[in-house]
């Protein structure tokens, strides 16, 4: 028996991390995981290679006392020879990608071999619990060797099923004869019988044995292109020199074997890459000037008449009211102040468009540097967040997961992480759910050009789906595949059923071995009933080692293990193309059916540890995917955020591509939203920031990023400054302080240092440092050069500065192994960012609800770039709420994240010189604008306090105030319309955006800036929830929701305003009728602003009022105060005979 025939009878496998070896500090240490080898027989009981059998629960104390660190090391001997590393690691990732792992703190890691992951038979031979059979020989479980479609590959052509360690065994002890039909193999090489059974098919081969670990893991960079210095930096001139490179314009450039130009040693750069002209990936397409110049000369016009118009109110106070006049002065000042923060950041936008032909031509086609033609784009790691399966279905997520795993990217460079921060069965059952459907969805995708590649979008489009569909197969494909999602969803809805009727016949079972052991125990006396923890039960048997149903002890969703399963292992570098088996579902001979790498992802949490919510979770799968995929670039995506355009990927990737891509810290993609009213009542779609301030600011240094739909570059994630940065900026204080100026030898230095943090004065940064920062594990750390490296964009032409070799990312990448999912549960553990910088200055960054903010502010605060990348169609598409109290209880959320940001370090105003003037306004006005709902709400009762007192904000309203006020509000309308032609948007949305301003500004935004204050001021944490709710009328509606009404705090001053300044009205419109000397002047003044408040709350009153049958109710109750008002105008005007006298001289206004 070989090292590796450990496999052969391993049920279970147990990892010790290295967070059980702990120095005298409490501080783990660097010590990579051991391995520990044991069967689990079908009693529950443990048999390890070297003892007798162990009664002990899985997971005892004495067990892990004994064999934590229990090693098998058998030396190789002339009848025991190592396995060929090919089958060994086949083996190995068969074994992981059908393990579950699970670990933690303070506890080993465990790989439970799963039999099955869902009730239903798994199909796709990735999929974890795939099918293939399990060997038959005594005492040995463990998979039969399957190829890459998950057919078995039998030694003997009695087809009895055997293990390779099995058949190992079988050649070396048994004397070359199979057990089964007792006749000699024909073939005793475990290698000729894979390589017959592929029919020559090529195996996806790792790295040659002896390799280090990291550069057998990606297969992609050789052992000399790792070279360090003594001080263990990156040595790039000693890089250069070993690898026979030139070192020019930034670049590393391969010359061209047994060629020598001009007898430079053939180190001169190709001809073709001097000659070639430089197709960009992207272009940027300028506003038309006839647009932007009118538009930038209006912003410079209403400024300087706003100076005038706040002088003049200043100088002219109103006599009669100076406590009105000076209160409405207040606001008009902080009204300017923020209209300039809000408009200044707009003087230069920008569109941009991605060139996706070039991209192809450039990554895709065969080249003299890559011949076969193999993608050389980068690789991926999609993120998709959830956290508790009831508030956001699984069905949704499943087909968030679709969408990825069919979207138009290498399959081989594309990887998908599902974080469920709940830990919940649910959720991990409707993933295997997922990875079971993709089977049949994605290779339908491909073969028709499905768009959508979200099923329950496709299915429910209201276009013709037949239309522009050639193959003749397509309606019976899609009749098939419509048929398939039928069954998916049924199961998907059904799943809670299933695990709780599965949950009560385990637990029912238990109950009644418990009370025959009991009685066992007992004899004849009386025996009380047993009472065990109710446990959730996983498809194969087992415990579920995360959250329970009925939580107990260690299973809670705040005190639970860390899990990883590999639901669909990394595909095979080259393409597998489907069969038409009869009796199969679809015809994909021509297709592709390779899927995407999908893992499922529960990071530990254990009480007394601050889990850091999103933001803990996101950081969690940055480091459990550097381990496993190790992705250059990464996309986020919120589990209701699916893939609308399958292209999108790549057209982000031609941003991070192109020249200057490498300064790029993230593109972000606009969101847009499904399910919306047809009106947009409550401004949901967000038009105007998305389609205005983003584009704005993507002509400074870039978009914010927003949460969702953001494809970042990994090493920015990191912390580290973009390249070719400079340390040094020039500032008022620089002539007054001279600086010491960088030798020459320091600035070629910095030129090609491709790693570095600017927080340091040090000039140079030492790898052994990385420890302190990104926390203990050796696998992350030596995973960040690989990354930075494949980030590079292709340096194909001299202009392209710090670029990688063309054909670098050709190579296939290594499979999976035990140590590297078990690295990466200790990289998701709860104490593995102590100590370090993870959320302070490395991932994404805590201490704030809105933390896409503060981490997109971080990186521009280093110097990085960012791009809006608006693509057509959508490139993502997902759901907001269109309830109104949802929707202000969203507003809420994130106007509490702008005031900590405000009052944190992570304020504009403290910003480093590498921002620019312009972004550190607009990052101002993120933290600013909250507070304007102070001003606001005493704006919106200035016409009512007006209009009852009989007094104005001006003496009189004469022309200047006219004038003033007509100039500005033209000036207004007319920057909408230039702003609405050149970014697109309707004068509706704008209006909308208007509207919805001001409800938020008097309700959610006020409360931020209140539980801000109290929160920093005293320390008091204040929490809006929801207080009653009641049903929609019409359950068929789409819209339903709409026309919810749930009460919340929030509404109380919209509401106060609406009331206070519909009685002003009544009363000012009373008081000037019935007034012997009417001041017709101040009333118009006082019911214009009152209108113009209520114009603006009209769609709060309609959602406040929902819907009585067809009519809405807000309808009544205007026609009412309409008539009232009329009928009140008729009286005075035409008084009844005999009374008018009366009816002027005597009123008199209480």
């Amino acid at each position: 028996m070989t090292s590796n025939n450990v496999l052969r009878v391993s049920r279970s496998v147990r990892v010790a991390s290295s967070s059980d070896q702990q120095q005298a500090d409490g501080r783990p240490t660097n010590v990579p995981p051991t391995v520990t080898f044991a069967r689990r027989t079908p009693s529950g009981r443990y048999v390890s290679y070297s003892r007798d059998d162990l009664d002990s629960d899985f997971g005892s104390g004495d067990f892990d006392k004994e064999y934590t660190n229990y090693h098998v090391h058998i030396p190789p001997t002339p009848d025991n020879q190592p396995m060929d590393p090919v089958i060994s690691a086949k083996v190995e990732e068969q074994y992981v990608s059908n393990s579950l792992f699970t670990g933690g703190c303070n506890s080993v890691t465990r790989a439970h071999l799963m039999d099955k992951v869902i009730e239903s038979e798994a199909s796709h031979p990735q999929m974890a619990g795939a099918k293939g059979s399990s060997c038959v020989m005594p005492g040995c479980d463990s998979k039969v060797m399957s190829d890459e479609r998950g057919v078995d590959i039998l030694p003997c052509e009695c087809d009895f099923k055997i293990c390779a360690e099995c058949f190992s065994d079988a050649v070396k002890v048994g004397g070359g004869i199979c057990p089964g039909c007792k006749e000699p193999y024909k073939t005793t090489e475990l290698e000729e019988v894979v390589s017959n059974a592929v029919a020559g098919r090529p195996l996806s081969l790792p790295a040659p044995h002896g390799m280090s670990k990291m550069e057998r893991r990606l297969s992609i960079m050789r052992s000399q292109k790792m070279t360090r210095s003594q001080t263990s930096d990156w040595d790039h001139n000693r890089w250069l020199f070993e690898t026979k490179g030139t070192y020019g314009y930034g670049n590393a450039i391969w010359p061209t074997e047994n060629k020598v130009d001009g007898g430079d040693g053939g180190n001169a750069q190709p001809t073709e890459l001097t000659n070639k002209p430089w197709r960009p990936l992207t272009r940027k397409l300028k506003i038309p000037a006839a647009v932007l110049s009118p538009y930038r000369l209006l912003i410079f016009v209403r400024m300087a008449v706003l100076a005038l118009f706040l002088a003049w109110r200043i100088k002219h106070k109103n006599e009669d009211a100076v406590w009105l006049w000076g209160m409405s002065v207040v606001c008009e000042l902080w009204f300017a102040f923020s209209w300039l923060l809000d408009q200044l950041p707009k003087l230069a936008p920008v569109n941009r468009a991605a060139d996706l032909a070039v991209l192809k031509e450039k990554f895709e086609t065969p080249t003299a540097t890559n011949p076969s033609g193999k993608s050389d784009l980068p690789g991926v790691d999609v993120f998709v967040s959830t956290a508790d399966p009831e508030k956001e279905p699984p069905l949704v997520t499943a087909n968030t997961i679709l969408s990825i795993l069919a979207a138009d990217y290498p399959v081989e460079k594309l990887a998908c992480y599902v974080s469920d921060d709940g830990g919940a069965l649910l959720t991990f059952e409707a993933m295997a759910e997922a990875a079971s459907f993709a089977n049949i969805w994605v290779p339908f995708c491909r073969k028709h050009g499905i768009e959508p590649r979200n099923p329950e979008s496709y299915f429910n489009l209201k276009k013709d789906p037949y239309k522009n569909k050639v193959r003749p197969d397509f309606v019976k494909d899609r009749r098939r595949v419509k048929r398939e999602y039928d069954e998916f969803k049924v199961r998907i809805n059904g799943l809670p059923d299933s695990i709780r009727r599965r949950s009560d016949a385990y637990h029912a079972r238990e109950e009644i071995k418990a009370m025959k052991r009991q009685r066992e125990v007992a004899g004849d006396d009386l025996v009380e009933s047993v009472k065990i923890p109710k446990a959730t039960w996983m498809a194969d048997g087992t415990h579920w080692p995360g959250t329970w149903m009925n939580p107990s002890s260690e299973h809670t969703r705040g005190d639970h293990a860390g899990i990883i399963q590999v639901m669909l292992k990394p595909p095979s570098h080259e393409p597998l193309f489907g069969n038409n088996e009869e009796g199969g579902p679809l015809d994909f001979t021509v297709v592709d059916i390779r899927l995407p790498m999908l893992v499922y992802v529960s990071r530990e949490k254990r009480p007394g540890y601050d889990h850091n919510k999103k933001a803990g979770a996101m950081n969690a799968l940055v480091r459990a995917s550097a381990i496993m995929s190790n992705g250059p670039f990464i996309l986020n995506l919120d589990c209701d955020h699916y893939v609308y355009n399958s292209q999108a990927l790549r057209e982000g990737m031609c941003f991070m591509m192109d020249r200057g891509g490498d300064r790029i810290c993230y593109v972000q993609f606009p969101q847009r939203f499904e399910g919306i009213d047809p009106s947009d009542r409550y401004a949901n779609n967000n038009t105007v920031f998305f389609d205005v301030n983003m584009r704005a600011l993507d002509g400074l240094q870039g978009p914010v990023y927003v949460g969702t739909g953001c494809l970042f570059r990994r090493i920015a994630l990191y912390g580290f400054d973009p390249p070719r940065s400079k340390e040094r900026h020039g500032s008022c204080c620089s002539s007054c302080f001279p600086q010491k100026r960088k030798t020459h030898a320091a600035v070629a230095s910095e030129e090609t240092r491709a790693l570095r943090m600017g927080d340091s004065d040090d000039d140079e940064m030492a790898i052994s440092t990385f420890p302190k920062k990104f926390g203990n594990s050796t696998f992350l750390i030596d995973s960040i050069p690989i990354a930075e490296l494949q980030g590079r964009p292709l340096a194909d032409h001299p202009a392209v500065k710090n670029g990688r070799a063309p054909g670098l990312l050709a190579a296939p990448r290594d499979l999976l192994d035990a140590s590297t999912v078990a690295e990466a549960i200790s990289a998701i553990s709860c104490w593995y960012e102590d100590k370090t910088e993870w959320g302070q200055r490395v991932g994404w960054i805590y201490g704030s609800v809105t933390e896409d903010v503060v981490t997109g502010y971080r990186m521009h605060n280093r110097g990085w770039k960012s791009v809006y990348c608006v693509t057509k169609p959508d490139a993502f598409r997902g759901t907001a709420p269109i309830n109104l109290t949802d929707r202000l209880h969203q507003v809420l959320r994130w106007a509490t994240g702008s005031v900590e940001i405000f009052f944190s370090r992570n304020n504009a105003l403290l910003a480093s010189p590498r921002m620019k003037i312009l972004q550190r306004i607009a990052y101002l006005n993120v933290g600013i604008y909250p507070f304007t709902s102070i001003f606001l709400i005493v704006y919106c009762f200035l016409p009512a306090l007006s209009l009852f007192t009989g007094q104005f904000i001006v003496q009189t309203l004469n022309v200047t105030f006219l004038t003033y006020l007509l100039i500005i509000t033209l000036t207004l309308c007319m920057l909408a319309v230039l702003e609405i032609k050149w970014s697109g948007i309707e004068l509706e949305e704008w209006w909308r955006n208007e509207q919805f301003w001001l409800i938020g500004g008097t309700s959610a935004h006020l409360a931020a800036v209140l539980q801000g204050l109290l929160k920093v001021i005293a320390g008091i944490e204040i929490s809006f929830t929801l207080t009653s709710k009641s049903a929609g009328d019409d359950e068929n509606d789409e819209f339903a929701d709409l026309y919810i009404v749930k009460w919340t705090s929030l509404m109380i001053p919209p509401i106060t305003i609406m009331m206070v300044n519909l009685i002003a009205i009544a009363v000012g419109f009373s008081r000037t009728i019935y007034s012997t000397m009417p001041q017709w002047s101040k009333l118009l003044g006082g019911v214009f602003f009152s209108f113009w408040v209520l114009a603006h709350l009209y769609p709060f009153a309609k959602g406040l009022m929902g819907r009585r049958g067809r009519t809405p109710t807000i309808v009544f109750v205007w026609s009412g105060l309409i008539a009232i008002t009329i009928s009140l105008l008729w009286v005075a005007i035409n008084p009844p005979s005999g009374s008018s006298s009366q009816i002027g001289g005597s009123f008199t206004f209480p």
